[in-house]
């Protein structure tokens, strides 16, 4: 897959996207998002990538916001077209069917942040700073960040980010739910992939329904939620997968899943 504005590479069932706008601290213009969404898609129909590694380029910023010259220049129309555009590429990150973890190498605002979240895991730099400062330009996030923000750090915290549009360090971000680790930054990518093996060595049927499950149910009622893990537990038990786990476990050796 080659791009103007991505860099796409694949190894031992990772997939590795990376924006590529270091000029501009990777920020988020219409081309960089329908790319994304072309390469999503790619990924998602890719049987041999197991997990996705989003980052971005440079030392600087994962990235650092929308393109502000494309979003000064909107009309009111454009900016909700642009707005249901951009929830749509990262509704399809959230629900992919695999993992994408995003390695936070720096800057992570306003469509940086959203991105992010729209990521199963997130893995920090120290060195990064994670927030929503859209209010500083008479704007709101338009990319579900006041949708998936209160959902992981609370509605307190959340409106806090929102309202004052003030980053937040790493080490706060881990605090409050909203990073799942934070590491110095030369070891960023390697913290990734260590956490991207320990899924690849788990049943690729098991944790795509694991992810259907909390991400759907999150939006369902607790009963709701539980008849949905039923049903996707239930489909477990149909999988080779599920036969070889179980075996695997009674005969005290490494189960060898093949997806199926």
């Amino acid at each position: 897959m080659a791009y103007e504005t991505l860099l796409y590479e694949k190894r031992n069932a990772i997939g590795y996207v990376t924006i590529h706008r270091p000029e501009k601290l990777n920020a988020l213009n219409r081309t960089v998002m329908e790319e994304l969404f072309d390469c999503f898609q790619n990924l998602q129909k890719d049987d041999e990538v197991r997990v996705v590694i989003l980052t971005g380029a440079g030392e600087k910023a994962f990235v650092a916001g929308a393109d502000i010259n494309e979003l000064a220049a909107q009309t009111p129309v454009e900016g909700k077209e642009t707005s249901r555009r951009g929830q749509k590429v990262l509704d399809l990150i959230e629900n992919l069917g695999k993992p994408v973890i995003a390695a936070i190498n720096g800057y992570a605002l306003g469509g940086g942040c959203e991105l992010a979240m729209a990521c199963a895991l997130r893995v920090a730099a120290e060195n990064a700073r994670l927030g929503q400062p859209e209010v500083k330009l008479g704007l709101i996030p338009g990319y579900a960040g006041t949708q998936r923000l209160p959902r992981l750090v609370g509605k307190c915290r959340a409106l806090e980010m929102i309202l004052t549009g003030e980053p937040v360090t790493a080490q706060e971000a881990h605090r409050v739910g909203l990073v799942n680790q934070v590491v110095p930054a030369p070891e960023l990518l390697a913290a990734a992939e260590q956490l991207a093996q320990k899924i690849i060595a788990n049943a690729p049927l098991a944790v795509k329904f694991a992810l259907e499950a909390v991400n759907h149910g999150m939006e369902m009622s607790e009963a709701e939620g539980q008849f949905l893990e039923a049903t996707l537990f239930g489909l477990c038990c149909t999988t080779a997968d599920m036969k070889e786990g179980t075996r695997a476990f009674l005969e005290k050796r490494p189960a060898k899943f093949v997806g199926k």
